[in-house]
């Protein structure tokens, strides 16, 4: 047997249990920090819920360089945190610095409920540092005139960060159902695991796989009914780890395919931070504003349980995770046929969904004199959102 097939398989498993041994030990942390999450009208549990399981999933991905040292060192495995030739060069150790940042970061939001200001200020640090490790964004093949290259210049540093940062946000804001975002990173992960494979890529490769197994690990107790959440020590470690497993597979030289792959497979937390932000601005409310009109709270209201909604974002995830490993792996004019295909099904589906439409509207309220914001909790809030669906529907005459 191929000594990486070995050594992906210790990643794998070692994580796995790493994670799931440490679960029940940081939901005692947890508990003696007061880290948890108490129910209230816009959360999904109904008990008192830890919420640091971001410390099972860093145990769990760190294991994985505890194995790789003892597997060079007695075994003699080759590292497998050596980038391809094609790569630009990466400071690994630097990129570990990165890991602790995002992760400390979370980790204190999780005790103490950092301002949104300075919960992004920990995480553009962390992006920075690893901009400064050497993971960056390289030159985008043109997709019209192949020979030719989109040279970003400076800009590739500004990007990137702002590139980890986006995925980092989307993974935390997905995380409001017991087992969604963990599940979705495991899927995520697979995937890139696979496509890391069919680009040589050993070090995206053991990463993804790592991470991996950390999150199907803490999926026996995050599954419904969940006994602890991730957190955003956990959130915001699952959408940075993929983020970087996702630019390790880039090249110094990459297709518009490579770079838009990525971004598939994280359709669902993707569609579900656009669709607040505009849902968000439509009902004139700030977009930081927290609501129930996420993908999860939808189905919810639909009549799915918590598992079977789950179940079906699973499903959704699963078929935009397939559609990407097909879209490198055919012709240009069947890549574009196929993301056509499953940006329209995601699309219909939101629209189904109704993710676009307000959840929070302002309400003058005659008795305080004041415009107030009101949920569909609030007896107003049906004739307010008739009134709001009347003046934004445009009106198209009768022709006769």
């Amino acid at each position: 047997m191929d000594w990486r097939w070995v050594a992906y398989l210790c990643f794998f498993v070692l994580a796995f249990f790493v994670s799931m041994l440490m679960t029940p030990i940081a939901s005692k942390i947890a508990w003696r920090l007061d880290a948890v999450d108490y129910p209230d009208s816009r959360r999904i549990n109904r008990s008192p819920t830890p919420r640091m399981g971001g410390i099972a999933v860093f145990a769990g991905i760190m294991s994985m360089v505890v194995i790789q040292m003892l597997g060079s060192h007695i075994l003699g495995w080759p590292l497998t945190f050596t980038p391809s030739p094609l790569l630009q060069r990466v400071s690994y150790p630097l990129l570990a610095v990165a890991f602790v940042v995002i992760f400390v970061t979370g980790l204190i939001d999780d005790c103490v409920s950092l301002t949104p200001r300075k919960k992004l200020i920990g995480q553009v640090l962390a992006a920075t540092i690893a901009v400064a490790s050497g993971l960056v964004i390289g030159d985008v093949v043109n997709p019209v005139e192949e020979t030719s290259l989109f040279h970003l210049g400076w800009l590739t540093y500004p990007v990137t960060v702002i590139y980890l940062v986006g995925y980092v946000n989307i993974f935390n804001l997905i995380d409001g159902i017991d087992g969604l975002a963990s599940g979705i990173s495991f899927i995520a992960s697979i995937t890139l695991f696979v496509l890391s494979l069919l680009r040589g890529q050993i070090d995206a490769a053991s990463l993804a796989i790592a991470l991996a197994g950390s999150t199907l690990g803490f999926l026996r107790y995050n599954f419904h009914p969940a006994s602890i959440f991730l957190g955003d020590s956990g959130s915001l470690l699952l959408g940075f780890t993929l983020a970087t497993v996702s630019l390790l597979s880039v090249t110094r030289i990459s297709s518009l395919t490579t770079i838009i792959v990525p971004l598939v497979v994280a359709g669902i937390p993707i569609i579900d931070t656009l669709s607040a932000i505009i849902r968000r601005s439509r009902a004139h409310v700030s977009v930081g504003q927290a609501d129930r009109g996420h993908i999860h709270h939808r189905l919810l209201d639909e009549g799915f349980d918590q598992r079977q909604t789950v179940l079906v974002i699973y499903g959704w995830t699963v078929m935009l995770s397939v559609g990407a490993i097909v879209l490198t792996q055919v012709p240009l004019a069947a890549r574009v046929t196929i993301f056509v295909l499953l940006v329209a099904a995601s699309c219909l589906f939101a629209a189904k969904l109704r993710l676009f439409s307000p959840v929070l509207l302002h309400h003058y309220n005659p008795r305080t004199g004041h415009d107030e914001i009101i949920t569909p909790q609030d007896p107003a809030f049906e004739k307010e959102e008739a009134r709001f669906e009347q003046e934004h529907t445009p009106h198209v005459p009768f022709l006769k």
